[in-house]
């Protein structure tokens, strides 16, 4: 299967205790660049999200936002600390006796003494938590691989489509370059009539020039490379997988065949064809930039 960069992916995972909510989201990028915001108590699960992500997604800068709702009763607990309790127990006797006063510290006055009484969460079960969390991940996860797929494919069809345009533009290259020898050739021996008018002049004379005419301007060798790229990118695109970088470099190297073509190109039908190879190169070179 063929997968674009971009994609998005949303679950939500619901108990009676908990609700846990995952977005995901990605655009381009070389690597695989993953971002987690996630609640302080998740942190201990990080490396192991990140696992589950590595399976299904190889690059794209990807973001994952994870929200929890703890629903519990438990959830939140009154914690006694009977040995700060103790501690102020003793200093205020001890102040009592030191200055003659009257101790008449009563429960509910030291229950408000600085830390005695505190709120405190409950520990959560941590097996509980990673179950629900991972279902949750994972779910999301399918839902944005299957976008990035669903985009893939519409990615393969278009590149698919542009190949074949490039493949025409060759054909007619090729079918073009032996017209343009006959024609230089046509040129040639008529300035050479017109120059000498009835005295004969030497025909060898006239093969050599368009011999070298034809080696200065013969893109044959850039053709073959230019067909064998091609059919090599539509082989990749067809078998799918994590192709991206690949695709990239071939897409380079037409680039550059397409180029030596131009550069060669002496006839005005051969340039405009070539630049239309060119252009259609530079539309397929934007489009792996979004291929996984």
């Amino acid at each position: 299967m063929l997968k674009s960069m971009t994609g998005f992916g949303r679950y939500e995972n619901t108990t009676e205790k908990y609700k846990i909510c995952v977005e995901m989201k990605a655009v381009n990028h070389r690597y695989l660049d993953l971002s987690i915001k996630m609640p302080k108590k998740f942190n201990a699960f990080e490396s192991a999200l990140r696992n589950l992500m590595k399976n299904e997604v190889q690059r794209g800068k990807v973001d994952m936002y994870i929200t929890f709702e703890d629903y519990s009763a438990e959830s939140s607990a009154l914690k006694y600390n009977a040995a700060l309790a103790a501690e102020y127990m003793a200093v205020f006797k001890q102040m009592s006796e030191q200055f003659g006063i009257v101790n008449d510290v009563t429960a509910s006055m030291l229950g408000r003494c600085p830390d005695v009484l505190t709120m405190a969460s409950a520990e959560a079960d941590e097996e509980e938590l990673w179950k629900i969390l991972s279902e949750a991940v994972a779910a999301a996860r399918d839902k944005f691989v299957a976008s990035r797929i669903a985009e893939g494919e519409q990615l393969r069809a278009d590149l698919l489509s542009k190949l074949d345009a490039m493949s025409g533009y060759v054909d007619e290259i090729e079918v073009r370059f032996p017209q343009v020898l006959v024609e230089y050739r046509t040129r040639l021996e008529d300035k050479v009539k017109e120059l000498l008018g009835d005295n004969t002049y030497d025909e060898n004379r006239i093969l050599q020039e368009v011999a070298v005419y034809s080696d200065r301007i013969c893109v044959d060798e850039e053709m073959v490379r230019l067909r064998s790229h091609i059919n090599t990118m539509k082989d990749e695109l067809r078998r799918g997988g994590a192709v991206g970088r690949k695709l990239d470099f071939i897409a380079q190297e037409m680039n550059r065949e397409a180029n030596t073509t131009l550069s060669k190109s002496g006839d005005l039908r051969l340039s405009d064809t070539a630049i239309a190879l060119k252009t259609e190169i530079e539309k397929v070179r934007e489009q792996v930039q979004n291929i996984e």
